[in-house]
């Protein structure tokens, strides 16, 4: 039996305002520079990130003692 992986995903403004509510402007313009996290894009052209790929983005940022 195939295991069930579940994730939640996230609209661009979901995304934007987990970040602070930064700009769209500025996501996309992350996306340009290869340095936002890897988003989906669905049939209909709009754009989601897996809860987890969001949170590990995050992660990779972190600063300070590890």
């Amino acid at each position: 039996m195939a295991r069930e992986r579940t994730t939640e995903l996230l609209t661009v403004r979901q995304v934007l305002d987990e970040l602070g509510g930064i700009s769209r402007r500025t996501f996309y313009r992350w996306r340009q520079l290869r340095t936002a996290p890897r988003c989906i894009r669905l049939p209909n052209g709009e754009l989601r990130v897996r809860r987890d790929v969001l949170n590990d983005w995050l992660e990779d940022r972190r600063e300070g003692a590890a």
